[in-house]
């Protein structure tokens, strides 16, 4: 659900960087009041994981659609909302300038749509109050399935609401939202269940990794904190290196939605703001679309994945470092 430029204002784009630099502001507050030093690790290789995951687009039968994991509940669900949307703010920053994935105009935009909703609306809303009369197997699944369907179908109707406010008359409004929400209902549904399997397996080797683990009614896990980290760890790698070259090739839910209502999975758009963004995105996008530079080899698509999770390994690390995170505070 990565928004191109062209589907947006350079107003629109303007106030939604606001919103979300104001949200990230916050995070950063809330974030520094913590002192579990153990989420610096896990914040680096969760972002990883995610990374690698929104790779492999999953195929929806029927509709010549795909979709691919957000990650903004199940980043929260285990970091906590405030790491969870600092390190998806990561995610999507490498993606738009390392593989121009996304518009760096629309960045803004992005953030918002994907790292917003699934982290504080999914993590406050859905996953604390189900998890607050006792964590179990049973209500892990259904708060990842009803956080992810429900946080992504407000993401996919802000989209609808930026292109109205941008004047996109190529998508009117009752139409682009009659296709954008079923089919990201779907998605939703397959990354809540992807969601569940991630977070059941955490549950089983680290439950204390949970937010809200307090309430978790499994006190011990089977696996060390070192190995459940490098099992998801090898997890990235091997999604991210190997996994991501079966990626469905079919449009994501709002390609397909775009597609359905103009005849192209793309629109275009012109002025000096535009230029401006583009030239950026090609002078830092290393692999752009996942792959070489002028080829279609599959050793592209192995090292966009594992050269992206490394990256935002390293991004994170220093983003709490600089920001000074999980320091333990001082006694009285």
């Amino acid at each position: 659900m990565h928004m191109a430029d062209a589907l947006v204002t350079p107003a629109v784009a303007g106030t939604m960087y606001f919103c979300s630099a104001a949200a990230a502001g916050y995070s950063i507050k809330k974030v520094r009041m913590e002192s579990d030093s153990r989420k610096i690790p896990l914040m680096g290789v969760m972002g990883a994981f995610v990374f690698a995951a929104q790779m492999i687009n999953f195929t929806i039968p029927g509709t010549g659609s795909s979709g691919h994991l957000c990650g903004g509940m199940l980043l929260s669900a285990l970091l906590g909302p405030y790491a969870g949307f600092l390190t998806m703010i990561g995610v999507l920053l490498i993606q738009c300038l390392l593989f121009a994935d996304g518009g760096l105009l629309a960045l803004g935009c992005n953030i918002w749509n994907m790292a917003f909703y699934g982290c504080f609306l999914g993590a406050l809303f859905i996953w604390k109050p189900m998890m607050k009369t006792g964590m179990s197997k049973k209500k892990i699944i259904a708060a990842s399935i009803l956080g992810c369907m429900l946080t992504l179908q407000c993401g996919a109707f802000s989209v609808t609401l930026e292109t109205l406010a941008s004047g996109v008359t190529e998508l009117p409004f009752a139409a682009f939202f009659a296709v954008m929400q079923p089919i990201h209902l779907a998605i939703g549904l397959v990354e809540g269940l992807i969601t569940a399997a991630v977070l059941l397996f955490v549950y089983e080797a680290r439950p204390e990794l949970l937010f809200c683990h307090k309430y978790a009614k499994q006190a011990e896990g089977r696996c060390s904190f070192r190995k459940t980290l490098a099992i998801l760890a090898a997890a990235a790698a091997v999604i991210g290196g190997g996994l991501s070259y079966f990626a469905s090739s079919n449009p994501d839910g709002l390609e397909w939605s775009i597609a359905r209502l103009t005849g192209s999975t793309e629109l275009t758009s012109s002025g000096g703001v535009y230029e401006a963004a583009g030239a950026i995105q090609q002078a830092t996008a290393l692999l752009p679309d996942y792959a070489f530079k002028s080829s279609e080899s599959a050793l592209g698509t192995a090292c966009s994945g594992l050269i992206g999770g490394i990256v935002v390994i390293v991004l994170c690390t220093l983003v709490c470092c600089v920001f000074k995170f999980f320091r333990k505070k001082k006694s009285a």
